[in-house]
């Protein structure tokens, strides 16, 4: 287990470790000159600051535009990732579980250096642009649960170069957003402050940069696609609901794997843990413990942030630090603005992978009976869950183990009794349930959409067709990649020799599946485990997390 989450780490920072040979280049921004590099074909800009530094008293508050630049800037270096919260493996009895998890976070430490001052973006695009080019701009939002993640883990000039060789030119833009508690704190005292959701208010502080400079680069401001994956497709669809579905003008398309506007409450949902850090950070006694917070040595309220329980807990999906209704920009639960139709009418895409909730579900094997996946569920997934609910989605989610995820395995992969039982719900709860729920309450009234379901890798042992796999296929010059790249250009995700996307409507329900073999695409159904599924998201819309 432990070599696995190992490899995972590995693969995670072997972009983030390389760097390529490079020639200098150079943009003017207001009266600043950034200084990049051209490496082949394609130029880099990184590290360019797109806000205020959300430090001294603009921690915790939302983010502050920049003021004009002026002078000379080093653009070739990434800046540091916003604050990670610590990555707490699953060690098996018997090794060293304090000096393991220290060791890990070195390493990813080093390797993805953070800090407090971290509000920058990147932009990679074709060299030599003219300035009137008016590219198709792509902006990634990468995944992490909110917790961990960084834009120098992602080669955007992987993208720049293949959209160069479909004769489809795009300009890649990439944006570090906070994290952790610094980002997503919960809490009364938080939303009576207006002050919810900073990390999505800071993406949307760079929409806003992106409409302001993207010209500068030769990109197209009215031709912005956002595209990201888990925490990243969910904070996607999210700005699809921002003011009931107001894009405000800064994007025009949406591209989502593997995340869709989440079974999750209001702020106050998540008292215990903006409680949790008051008292851990010595701020219990204040008058005004959001004040407080805001003046303790950086070190000292990361360490609070860091005793909520992790990316990779035994509560698992339900994590502390999340997107929640802020009483503001998202006036009810996610999932029923869907309902309400608050959602934008633009183009967008939407996929899963087949085997989301194997990942995990690595941190429930001591769960080895119906009992005790019910105490879980009530006590650590989805707390204040009534027994007949869960009961419900315990008789659609049965024992079988060759129901269970990983799907379509037989007996194999059964790491305990529960283990592919409880794989199935969670990837249903969190994954799959909210992008049908989303398709089923938007493509009435939106005719161009698209669905996906990726079934490749689904050899791995133990998990699958597994959570960010896809990523293989856009990264990794996959044909998604392809498709994605058309999509941004036209609106249309099809074109050159690859099978026709067909787009989603209620009566065909049909999803573009990618698998692995000589036979790497086909059309298939979105109608598996219609009523689990139903019963899953019945649930948490009536019991959110």
């Amino acid at each position: 287990m432990l070599t696995f989450w190992l490899f995972l780490l590995t693969a995670t920072l072997t972009s983030a470790l390389v760097a390529p040979s490079s020639s200098s280049a150079s943009v003017k921004l207001d009266n600043g000159i950034f200084n990049g590099k051209r490496d082949g074909g394609i130029e880099r800009f990184y590290g360019i600051p797109f806000a205020k530094p959300p430090v001294d008293d603009l921690r915790l508050r939302l983010p502050q535009t920049i003021p004009v630049y002026s002078g000379q800037y080093d653009a070739t270096k990434y800046g540091p990732a916003c604050t990670q919260a610590d990555i707490d493996l699953p060690i098996p009895v018997g090794l060293a579980a304090d000096t393991t998890n220290y060791l890990v976070n070195n390493i990813y430490g080093a390797a993805v250096p953070d800090s407090e001052d971290c509000l920058t973006l990147n932009v990679v695009r074709p060299a030599s642009l003219p300035a009137n080019a008016k590219l198709p701009v792509l902006v990634w939002i990468f995944g992490g649960g909110y917790m961990i993640g960084s834009t120098s883990t992602y080669d955007g000039g992987l993208i720049v170069r293949r959209s160069l060789a479909l004769n489809q030119p795009v300009i890649y833009v990439s944006m570090n957003y906070r994290l952790s508690g610094f980002g997503f704190l919960p809490g009364q005292e938080v939303k009576d402050a207006g002050v919810g959701n900073l990390g999505l208010h800071d993406q949307r502080e760079a929409f806003r940069w992106i409409q302001k400079y993207i010209s500068n680069f030769g990109g197209d401001s009215t031709k912005v696609t956002i595209w990201g994956e888990s925490a990243g497709s969910v904070s996607v669809s999210l700005h699809m609901l921002f003011n009931r579905g107001n894009t405000e003008g800064l994007f025009r398309a949406a591209f989502m794997e593997s995340g869709a506007p989440l079974p999750v409450g209001g702020l106050a949902k998540g008292q215990k843990y903006y409680d949790l850090a008051v008292n851990e950070a010595g701020c219990s006694s204040a008058n005004d413990t959001l004040a407080c917070l805001r003046v303790k040595p950086y070190e000292t309220l990361k360490a609070a942030f860091n005793k909520a329980p992790g990316l990779i807990s035994y509560q698992s999906l339900n994590f502390p630090f999340i997107p929640r209704a802020d009483g503001v920009f998202f006036p009810d639960n996610f999932q029923k603005l869907v309902q309400q139709g608050s959602v934008a009418k633009i183009p967008y895409i939407i996929g899963n992978c087949d085997d989301e909730g194997t990942l995990f579900s690595l941190t429930t094997l001591n769960i080895t009976t119906e009992a005790q996946l019910k105490t879980w569920i009530q006590t650590e997934f989805a707390p204040g869950t009534p027994d007949d609910a869960v009961d419900s989605i315990l008789k659609m989610y049965p024992a079988d183990i060759t129901q269970g995820s990983p799907y379509d395995t037989g007996i194999l992969n059964a790491l305990t009794p529960q283990f592919k039982r409880i794989a199935s719900f969670q990837g249903d709860a969190a994954f799959q349930g909210p992008r049908r729920w989303l398709l089923q309450n938007t493509v009435n009234s939106n005719p161009n959409i698209w669905s996906y379901l990726s079934k490749r890798m689904k050899a791995l042992p133990v998990v699958g067709s597994v959570h960010a796999s896809d990523l293989l296929n856009v990264y990794g010059g996959g044909e998604m990649g392809d498709y994605l790249i058309r999509f941004a250009t036209n609106l249309d995700p099809n074109g050159g020799f690859l099978t026709t996307w067909p787009k989603y409507t209620l009566q065909a329900q049909k999803l573009l599946t990618f698998y692995d073999g000589l036979i790497p695409l086909g059309i298939t159904k979105d109608n598996f485990r219609q009523l689990p599924i139903k019963s899953v998201t019945d649930a948490t819309l009536a019991f959110p997390i």
